[in-house]
């Protein structure tokens, strides 16, 4: 399957999260056992080229490397595909209306094995959800459609992930729940819950996702294992999420 370059715990989940340097995405993926994914923001580089060069040099040691857009943010959306396009990461995180546009340079850039999610926002009402996540969309309109709607055009596009951002920790997890079902009811094997992720909710957030029917599940834990002192992300943070992951997988 396309998604074969990312290790996933007992088939089931692999860990997005960041790292200040090269040394600390070593060593992350280490305490991970390899389940993991390793972010680079495209947002923090002033050109396409100083991200390339940082996401190459992690692909030196590690199977992959998912290629971000920074806090979710969509006019770097572009930017993100030429990064993408331009390395093979294995990874690379979309906006809705991005993600086609995606997958089209990757494939013609002979990317054949790299994942592109898709960025969907929760609107605080079950069943629903917000596709209008690009630059201009995600101000101007509020593109509010059924969840199943939105999961069933991705399905149309082939599309093998969604990211659900910004979850704001648990706040959003019913909304969570039924995108799951309907993620697993019409055939989309990854699901990505994002934002506010911490080593104390990361495990309900897992077990829902999996409880639903989720082939596969990728949450992305951030700034709240990162020592704000340092930068780097915090080795026994992480080790207490994983091992909190463990109890529900």
């Amino acid at each position: 399957m396309k998604y074969n370059r990312i290790n996933f715990y007992k088939n089931k989940v692999a860990v997005n999260l960041l790292a200040k340097d090269l040394s600390n995405a070593i060593d992350v993926m280490e305490v991970l056992d390899g389940y993991g994914l390793v972010g680079v923001l495209s947002k923090n580089y002033k050109t396409v080229d100083d991200c390339v060069k940082v996401v190459k040099e992690y692909l030196q040691y590690m199977t992959n490397v998912s290629v971000g857009l920074g806090g979710g943010d969509p006019r770097q959306w572009k930017i993100a595909a030429e990064v993408a396009a331009l390395t093979n990461p294995g990874h690379v995180n979309q906006t809705f209306t991005g993600a086609m546009y995606t997958e089209g340079l990757l494939q013609g850039s002979g990317c054949k094995d790299t994942v592109t999610n898709c960025m969907i926002y929760p609107t605080g009402i079950v069943g629903k959800v917000q596709i209008s996540t690009g630059p201009v969309s995600d101000i101007n309109v509020k593109g509010i459609v059924d969840v199943e709607t939105a999961v069933c055009m991705m399905k149309d596009l082939d599309l093998p992930s969604i990211k659900f951002f910004n979850m704001k920790g648990q706040k959003h997890i019913a909304e969570l729940k039924v995108l799951a079902e309907a993620c697993a009811k019409f055939g989309i094997p990854i699901l990505e819950p994002t934002g506010g992720i911490d080593v104390d909710n990361i495990a309900p957030i897992v077990k829902v996702c999996i409880d639903a029917g989720m082939e596969r599940v990728i949450p992305h834990i951030y700034s709240s294992i990162i020592d704000k002192d340092t930068g780097f992300t915090n080795l026994d943070l992480l080790k207490q999420a994983y091992d909190n992951i463990k109890q529900v997988v």
